[in-house]
């Protein structure tokens, strides 16, 4: 019988085998994402900071290869909040340097916080990356750098002690394969729909051919942090919950249960426990399989927890939505609504919605759908996304639009949670869970009435301003006539202003001037 050898392999050398299903599988697709990874990167770093972040984006064209990709070299700066000489490595040459048993709403598709970007881009190149940073009043450090695949470890090949920075930031350079004429549309669509959900950033992206793309902040105000949570007991799984275990310090399994789970005070603790037979003050280290067995049962059967704790989420909020949509689609209406908190498996949600109309906005033969998690644009299979799905069922003429397609709208979408309910390993799409849906389904309808109610109010006074114009000729004769008996002219501007109130205002010579006759 054949042997095989098993391998263990580090989680970078994980990625490196297996970094299609991050979004490297191609030149086209890896181009696009080393600009996403990076970018999201820098946001945290500002958000970090608590400052409106300002990000510029360089990338340059070295040669053509002989496959038909280039050989780029991208540069990311931000004013994030700085790095250490000793945390450089550690954030940029380690995949996964994380292991805190908490949750937060966190952007990255994978968490990878730019990592794997500067993964591929050594991969594929074999050229080492660079990182500048420092904090304000420190002394710049700059890290010339590759991985260790096989060991998942930084290897810095040089460092370098620059003067004192006015102010904190970091910049990473990278070398990579890829294809920007190609990824262009997709990577200036990010930043676009990056500067809509994110109003607060100044983001400048100077490209190959030397073209500079511009999305100034329109304004400085930020939402507050996420915050980190403990895990809720209905959003743990089997697995999950033994690492939980082995990671607490915890003595006994009440204490266990009090100091790894939001939501559990001591009489839930006891009641949790007595539903699955194990008595309070077992000590954790003594549990046996069959025992954790039994805890994940009574977890997942007790029907008494209160749901999770949604203060720790950071929705973008009403205002600062609609400025985004206001400064980057400049709509003549734009309304939006953040959702009531809700749950789904234990993880706590908000879902925001908009609906902008009009303005810069043209018909598309399609619907326009704006999609995003926890700040970060999905640009991919957006019709098998659930906020499409819910868009095509809506009965839009009972709010006074004939399509979607056919009118000048656009939707937008938006969900925070600690946990993104996202359909497929790619992470480009949110499935369609129930408790989802309805909380988009409910968005959309709102937005949806007060569209209805602008258009009703922009019909009915384009339709007196129509009238008024008619009446306008009418009135002129009659004055004629009245001046012919009379000898006095009455005033046309008076009867209008009876009968119309303010509508007949501009009726004259705005309606001659779309198609009348001049007065």
């Amino acid at each position: 019988m054949r042997r095989e050898r098993i391998e263990e392999i580090s989680a970078a050398d994980f990625f490196y085998r297996n970094r299609a299903i991050a979004g490297f599988d191609n030149p086209v697709r890896a181009t696009y994402t080393i600009v996403r990874e990076l970018v999201e990167n820098s946001l945290d770093a500002a958000e970090e900071a608590g400052i409106p972040p300002k990000i510029m984006i360089t990338m340059e064209r070295i040669e053509r290869k002989e496959n038909g990709s280039d050989l780029m070299k991208i540069t990311v700066r931000d004013n994030g909040i700085g790095l250490s000489a000793e945390e450089i490595p550690r954030a940029f040459g380690k995949v996964f340097t994380s292991s805190k048993y908490r949750l937060i709403q966190s952007r990255g598709t994978f968490g990878l916080g730019g990592t794997m970007a500067l993964l591929y881009g050594q991969i594929t190149t074999n050229k080492p990356f660079i990182v500048s940073s420092a904090k304000k009043g420190d002394y710049i450090n700059r890290m010339t750098m590759m991985i260790d695949v096989q060991k998942n470890e930084p290897i810095v090949i040089k460092r370098e002690v620059l003067g004192i920075a006015e102010r904190s930031f970091t910049a990473v350079e990278s070398y990579f394969e890829g294809s920007y004429a190609r990824a262009k549309r997709k990577i200036v669509d990010y930043l676009y729909q990056t500067a809509i959900v994110v109003p607060y950033a100044d983001i400048m992206f100077v490209d190959p051919d030397g073209v500079v793309f511009l999305f100034p902040r329109s304004t400085d105000e930020m939402p507050p942090r996420p915050k980190e949570s403990l895990f809720h007991p209905k959003g743990v799984d089997l697995e999950l919950l033994q690492r939980l275990i082995r990671a607490s310090r915890a003595n006994t399994v009440k204490g266990f249960l009090k100091t790894s789970f939001q939501r559990i005070g001591d009489k839930t603790a006891d009641e949790v426990l007595a539903l699955a037979g194990i008595p309070a003050e077992k000590r954790l280290k003594d549990l046996k399989k069959e025992e954790i067995e039994a805890l994940y049962n009574a977890l997942r059967s007790y029907d008494k927890f209160m749901a999770p704790d949604h203060t720790v989420l950071s929705p973008l909020g009403k205002k600062l939505l609609e400025e985004g949509i206001k400064k980057e689609l400049r709509p003549e209406f734009v309304y939006a609504v953040q959702r009531p908190p809700s749950v789904y498996e234990g993880h706590p949600f908000i879902v925001e919605t908009a609906i902008a109309y009009g303005g810069e906005i043209k018909p598309a033969g399609e619907i326009q759908l704006y999609r995003f998690a926890n700040r970060i644009p999905l640009l991919y299979d957006a019709t098998a996304d659930v906020s499409y799905q819910v868009a095509k069922g809506i009965n839009w003429s009972n709010y006074g639009i004939r399509s979607l397609e056919e009118e000048p709208i656009a939707l937008f979408f938006h969900i925070v949670s600690t946990k993104i309910p996202f359909k497929t390993v790619g992470k480009e799409y949110i499935a369609a869970v129930p408790e989802v849906e309805r909380e988009v389904e409910l968005g959309f309808k709102t937005c949806a009435r007060e569209l209805k109610l602008y258009l009703y109010r922009i019909r009915r006074k384009e339709s007196l301003a129509k009238r008024a114009f008619l009446f306008r000729r009418f009135y002129e004769i009659v004055a004629e006539c009245v001046e012919d008996i009379t000898g006095e002219r009455p005033s046309v501007e008076v009867l209008l202003k009876t009968r119309f109130g303010d509508l007949y205002e501009g009726s004259g010579e705005g309606e001659d001037n779309s198609g009348g006759e001049e007065s």
